[in-house]
């Protein structure tokens, strides 16, 4: 089946994953095509441009068709895991090189005594301060010094430096004196890349606001570099189309605003899946739902509520188990910008098993990516992972993925795992298989943990929606561990993240900073706040093309008790102020568990303004093209549970299933994923697509 050259414009959405870089195309007449190729990590554009290239000569569709592109892309987050970001100063205020280092005074594991603290993106000796202050209130106690500015600049150019963050004391309150001296570093040294701390975070809290302007300013090389080359390549192959990136907290930005600030878009890889997740449990009336999302090297999780996902102002990046939990602090670098609350840890199909010094068995967060792969690949990694134990297991096909276009072979899973788990553990190679499993289970089950029972949720009154390419082969175990009842596999979940791109809108955000007691605001002067906040994202939008029917703007606040640290964000309309404490209060007795009295404060506002992209994709009037290949049916040996005989499984393809529900066991097998049934789960299909698994009677 071709499109031809004649079918109108077309629009395509890629995901870049530490493994496979899924593309998803939809046609003028709805219709969504998919392809997924390994990813290429010198240059991850290449993957890109070569896999868009591939599909459209594939389904011969002119590249000159293509309306815009939708990208999620990992460059962020791998610059700042690898260290490989620009050479960064900082300018500050005098008194405060070292807030950076200082930080919070604060670790993640009070008992961990070879903990060390991360390694500041910028060492002291590239930490420069200048004489200015800014009174809190916003009035200037000492002018600033141009001419430290100046020398400032000049000592850290003769360093080598790069990229420079300027964040000022008290600058949320008054930006004049960083206005002035990122002009000064502009005008006197126009090669180096200067970013504000106000442009980037007007807001309070001095250690927060300097992290997220180094971290930025880290990006800008890396993003800007990297979304050159990715422009350059497209209109190599013929695309003249625009490229919208997806930012941290489920929105598109234009490429050329995240090259200006790319420290919005560190966790854009997973956003585009929990944007589709929430689309598609809308339009399941399934308001209430779990993300979880497995690809080749992560798996994360989210909670949707009432058809939102779970939002937060801040959070760590960092190794291991990433989070914006409140009580898990100073592991990693500080981003305080909106983002969705994602729970992620490094246990993928790609993540490496072995035993550790203390001879336990360990799974990741160590990943052996898409070259050279897991040992089964054959490409030349001997170390056992979690996809190499699920393949001798039976759960995912012996001898090919991605619809064939990938070989693999299975005694080379059966030989890194006897070497480097089940010989040292002296385990049969099936038990040592399972552990593997059961370990990189315990993980995922941590950070479905993280977003929902440290939050004050009960995973049991959720549906569990899965995909990646992994997850539809791991979410019945989690369900199993964690009591939920029902687990929902949308279609393509494999490429599921990209198919939630085609269902995003452009999306721009602004906060300011009020700092009042709750019971003195009047409606008059919260309107006025959130007048001016529209004002500023209306002429975003306006510039991206937006008219005023196309907008749409949705308002939060930040609140705590007075004397407290953190806040709580709550989601509002109108200027009842009774309904924002109501909200409040609900919400700081769903995290916390009891009520207090003490007086409550608005220390924000903020707003997200989205504009409405007409070609945005409707889950329910979805339809999608079955690659060839894609289903195999016939039986395989598969081991459920630890210390039982593996038995014949049936292999089918989704299009076996249908609404009347079936009982496992039972094995789907698409193009882009495998989907597992157990003995103890009963199947069906709902009327989208979707393939729901039900636990219990």
């Amino acid at each position: 089946m071709t499109l031809g050259t004649d079918g109108g414009t077309v629009r395509v959405a890629v995901d870049i994953g530490g493994t496979f870089t899924d593309i998803a195309l939809l046609d003028a007449g709805g219709l969504i095509h998919q392809s997924k190729v390994s990813s290429s990590s010198d240059d991850p554009s290449r993957a890109v441009i070569e896999g868009v290239a591939a599909l459209l000569d594939e389904l011969q569709i002119d590249p000159s068709r293509v309306a815009e592109v939708l990208h999620g892309t990992t460059v962020g987050s791998n610059t700042i895991l690898q260290r490989r970001g620009a050479k960064t100063g900082l300018i500050t205020t005098r008194g405060f090189r070292d807030v950076l280092e200082i930080g919070r005074i604060r670790m993640p594991d009070m008992f961990d005594l070879t903990w060390d603290k991360p390694k500041p993106l910028v060492p002291r000796r590239h930490r420069r301060e200048v004489t200015e202050r800014m009174a809190a209130d916003g009035s200037v106690i000492t002018p600033l010094d141009e001419g430290e500015v100046v020398a400032a600049g000049q000592a850290l150019l003769d360093h080598g430096i790069e990229a420079v963050a300027v964040a000022f004391i008290n600058s949320y309150r008054n930006p004049a004196h960083e206005d002035q001296a990122i002009g000064v570093l502009k005008a006197a040294f126009p090669g180096l890349l200067v970013t504000g701390s106000c442009a980037v975070l007007p807001e309070m809290k001095e250690y927060e606001r300097t992290s997220t302007t180094v971290v930025n300013a880290y990006l800008l090389v890396a993003m800007r570099d990297y979304l050159q080359r990715l422009q350059d390549g497209l209109k190599a192959i013929g695309i003249a189309a625009p490229v919208l990136v997806m930012t941290s907290n489920g929105g598109m930005l234009a490429a050329e605003v995240c090259c200006e600030k790319p420290v919005m878009v560190v966790a854009s890889g997973p956003a585009g899946g929990v944007v589709g997740a929430a689309r598609l449990g809308l339009a399941r009336n399934d308001k209430d739902v779990i993300v979880f999302d497995m690809g080749g090297t992560t798996a994360k999780a989210v909670i949707i509520e009432d058809g939102h996902p779970t939002m937060t102002s801040e959070y760590e990046f960092r190794d291991g188990i990433s989070t914006s939990s409140r009580f898990v602090k100073a592991g990693g670098y500080m981003l305080k910008v909106p983002a969705i609350d994602i729970a992620e840890v490094g246990a993928g199909g790609g993540s490496i098993a072995g035993i550790d010094k203390g001879g336990l068995l360990v799974v990741g967060p160590h990943s052996a990516g898409a070259h050279p792969g897991p040992a089964c690949y054959g490409l030349g990694n001997d170390r056992p992972t979690v996809t190499d134990a699920n393949v001798l297991l039976g759960f995912i096909n012996s001898q090919a993925l991605a619809g064939g276009r990938l070989t693999i072979d299975r005694t080379l899973s059966e030989r890194a795992i006897d070497t480097h788990v089940g010989g040292p553990l002296a385990l049969s190679t099936l038990d040592a298989a399972h552990g593997v499993r059961a370990v990189a289970n315990a993980a995922m089950a941590r950070a479905v943990r993280a977003v929902t029972i440290e939050r004050g949720r009960d995973p049991r009154d959720f549906t569990l929606m899965a995909f990646g390419g992994n997850g539809g082969v791991h979410a019945p175990d989690l369900a199993r561990q964690l009591g939920i009842p029902r687990v929902v596999i949308p279609p393509m979940s494999g490429i599921f993240c990209a198919i939630g791109m085609l269902a995003s809108d452009v999306e721009h955000t602004a906060l300011a900073t009020l700092t009042r007691r709750l019971d003195t605001l009047t409606p008059d002067e919260l309107d006025a706040a959130k007048a001016a906040l529209r004002e500023e994202v209306a002429g975003r939008l306006a510039a991206d093309g937006y008219g005023d029917h196309q907008r749409r703007y949705l308002f939060e606040a930040d609140l705590r008790h007075e004397g407290q640290a953190t806040e709580l964000t709550v989601r509002f309309e109108g200027n009842d102020i009774a309904e924002i404490r109501r909200l409040f209060v609900a919400e700081y007795e769903k995290t916390y568990g009891y009520r207090d009295e003490t007086p409550i404060e608005l220390m924000k506002l903020r707003i997200a303004g989205r504009g409405l992209r007409e070609s945005r994709l409707d889950f329910a009037a979805m339809k999608i093209r079955d690659r060839a290949g894609a289903s195999r049916y016939g039986t395989r040996d598969v081991s459920f549970f630890r210390g039982s005989d593996p038995v014949p499984v049936e292999i089918v393809g989704r299009d076996a299933i249908g609404a009347e529900a079936r009982r496992g066991p039972l094995i789907i097998e698409e193009f882009d994923a495998t989907i597992v049934v157990p003995p103890d789960a009963r199947v069906r299909k709902d009327a989208i697509g979707c393939i729901v698994l039900e636990f219990g009677a």
